[in-house]
């Protein structure tokens, strides 16, 4: 914890980095399992990817701004610089194909065109999302608790009211401008996490982070079983997709609260394997992948609509390991290269 850099921190965002290559990779091919593909109705794999980065978020805003006095000010402008880069990355909503179109509109037709679907995705989510945890993030350890568990209940008591069915009827993409309300759940959880390896170093804090991942886990599945027992994580549901279903195009608070717990757990294996265990275990490519992370999640849909023209949905599985093979190389040697000219994307 002396080094300038929290090791396992790193490793756990390359690995999550590396996560949403292949998933993002991979999941248009028709061989696949369904575990390694998003859905809108369970938590798969590949839905597990997009919290781990809230996770990482809120422990590294945590670090920030309790080691390094990170003031508001630069966390304000470092998210509204994720939010400007997400809107141009993302596009808005809309095809407006004349200038009468738009007059047509109106100012508010315009925002309520524009902005409900493909603006609000990883990066707009998680800036906002920081904008909305900014206020307790130098408090207590219990206001964070507080804080996360108030905004996923309002989460969820928008969702029965309207938010829900008005979500699904518009088809939003992780949650939707409500969404940064239970995003805040798995990010809180970063910041905790944060807190227990500080308070208490690497080895202490690991039993307090595994027992607290299997408690949020097991939690959130609770919710999802209100109307009944439903099927575990990574398993198709069992009953019809409601408000309680652990789905990332909702963002639910069963889905969300699990996936806190499972961010968690998965850190918990980076902490024994790099911050305790000795001889300490750091793979080079999570560090790359780790240290440069926007950099990646730039990079890698490039190169994926690019190799995507070589490989049909309906490739054979030797060719789909051999074409993910060739884009995780191209991805991975960019990457690499801009880390060699100490090159690094930051916000």
């Amino acid at each position: 914890m002396n080094s300038a850099r929290i090791i396992s921190l790193d490793q756990f965002r390359g690995y999550t980095i590396a996560g949403m290559f292949l998933v993002n990779f991979i999941g248009r091919f028709a061989e696949v399992h369904d575990v390694f593909k998003h859905h809108n109705t369970y938590n798969s794999y590949a839905d597990t990817i997009m919290p781990h980065f809230f996770f990482a978020v809120g422990f590294a805003m945590r670090l920030g701004m309790l080691k390094t006095a990170a003031s508001n000010k630069s966390i304000i402008k470092r998210a509204a610089g994720l939010i400007l880069l997400g809107i141009v990355v993302y596009n808005l909503d809309g095809n407006y194909k004349s200038w009468k179109d738009l007059q047509e509109l109106g100012w508010i037709g315009f925002f309520e065109k524009s902005f409900l679907r493909s603006p609000f995705q990883a990066l707009v989510h998680i800036g906002i999302t920081c904008l909305w945890i900014l206020p307790v993030m130098k408090r207590r350890s219990r206001d964070l608790i507080l804080y996360g568990a108030a905004s996923g209940l309002l989460h969820l008591a928008l969702s029965s009211w309207f938010w829900f069915d008005f979500l699904m009827r518009v088809r939003v993409i992780d949650g939707g401008p409500l969404g940064f309300l239970s995003w805040s759940v798995p990010t809180l959880a970063g910041a905790l996490a944060y807190d227990a390896v500080k308070n208490f170093g690497p080895q202490l804090a690991l039993p307090q982070i595994l027992r607290w991942g299997l408690i949020l886990s097991l939690i959130g599945y609770a919710i999802s079983c209100v109307h009944g027992l439903e099927a575990p994580p990574f398993w198709p549901p069992w009953n019809p997709v409601d408000l309680w279903t652990m789905t990332q195009r909702a963002g639910s608070l069963s889905y969300q609260t699990f996936s806190a717990g499972f961010s968690l757990l998965v850190y918990a294996g980076f902490l024994w394997l790099s911050d305790i265990r000795k001889p300490a275990f750091e793979s080079s490519f999570f560090r790359t992948l780790g240290t440069n992370a926007l950099a990646g999640y730039l990079i890698h849909s490039v190169v994926g609509d690019a190799v995507h023209k070589f490989s049909p949905k309906d490739s054979p599985l030797l060719w789909v390991f051999l074409i993910t093979g060739l884009y995780f190389a191209i991805t991975w040697a960019l990457i690499r290269a801009l880390e060699r000219r100490n090159i690094f994307l930051r916000l």
